[in-house]
């Protein structure tokens, strides 16, 4: 069976910069893939290239088995949502939808219009007075109401606020339920858990692990800070504590993944005044996790 994407020795140089090193990739059809990285990793370098935006350096990209540098047979078969959406300032949001529909692979008209209710997209009003999550909406209806057998989705939540990207999250799975294939590109460890299936994990423009998303729930990992009077509180062997730190005589810092209720099992025992809890950010979560920076 084909792949819905394929990559071999995929690369990409600036100049004396390089921006993608050799990338072996394939994505399953039908399967739900997540390409995370922080800013910067190269993401948005390998999507210009899977769309035929940039030319390779050296390598070379499928879609289906259709070489990404042919583009009218290759966006045939995909729908493309940017981080940074633009629309044609002067037509509505209706009338976009109906353009993107005329020139993309097909459209399913009964679904758009649920996705346009589910989304709270008001279609009526001008391009030019959309906020920027107004505008990422307009892009993702367009792209799960197609009947495109791939979505490629690169930062598509970056506008929304916490109750759309939970509609998105539901419109990923009804796509997949479909058949349709996502790529999906994010630097958050949250959204991708979410929803993919597969994931790989790309850093300085090198790819460092392509796993099943259950392993890669292993990254997970909160810091928590407590305050404490009298003696410090006991976590050697609590299940999911790692990187105990003691600051001083009043403090302790760790990291703690998994479930909380044995952790915090462990702090009730002792008299603790104050309690922070921080997410790291994909970058410190890798440098954690991969040692130091590939390059």
């Amino acid at each position: 069976m084909s792949a819905a994407v394929r990559a071999v020795g995929l690369s990409k140089r600036f100049g004396a910069v390089v921006a993608l090193e050799p990338l072996d990739l394939t994505v399953a059809v039908g399967q739900v893939f997540g390409f995370l990285g922080p800013n910067g990793a190269g993401k948005s370098t390998t999507i210009r290239l899977l769309l035929g935006l940039a030319r390779p350096s050296a390598g070379r990209a499928e879609i289906f088995d259709v070489p990404c540098t042919d583009v009218v047979r290759a966006h045939a078969m995909l729908a493309y949502v940017p981080a940074d959406v633009a629309l044609w300032p002067q037509l509505t949001g209706a009338e976009t939808l109906e353009l993107l529909a005329r020139v993309g692979p097909g459209v399913d008209r009964a679904y758009r219009a649920e996705l346009v209710e589910r989304f709270a997209l008001d279609t009526g009003r001008a391009a030019r007075t959309y906020s920027t999550g107004n505008r990422q909406k307009v892009a993702l209806v367009a792209a799960f109401a197609t009947r495109a057998p791939l979505l490629v989705l690169d930062e598509p939540t970056s506008g929304l606020d916490p109750l759309m990207e939970q509609e998105f999250r539901a419109a990923v799975r009804e796509a997949r339920d479909r058949g349709q294939t996502v790529f999906l590109s994010s630097h958050q460890l949250a959204e991708v858990d979410a929803v993919c299936d597969r994931v790989a994990i790309l850093r300085a423009g090198r790819l460092v692990d392509v796993a099943d998303v259950t392993a890669l729930r292993a990254l997970h990992r909160t810091e928590v800070e407590a305050g404490f009077v009298g003696p410090a509180p006991q976590l050697d062997g609590v299940a999911g504590v790692a990187d105990v730190e003691v600051l001083g005589r009043d403090r302790i810092r760790f990291t703690l993944a998994g479930p909380p209720a044995a952790a915090l099992h462990a702090l009730a025992g002792s008299d603790v005044r104050s309690l922070q809890v921080r997410e790291p950010s994909l970058e410190e979560i890798f440098l954690g996790y991969y040692g130091d920076p590939v390059r």
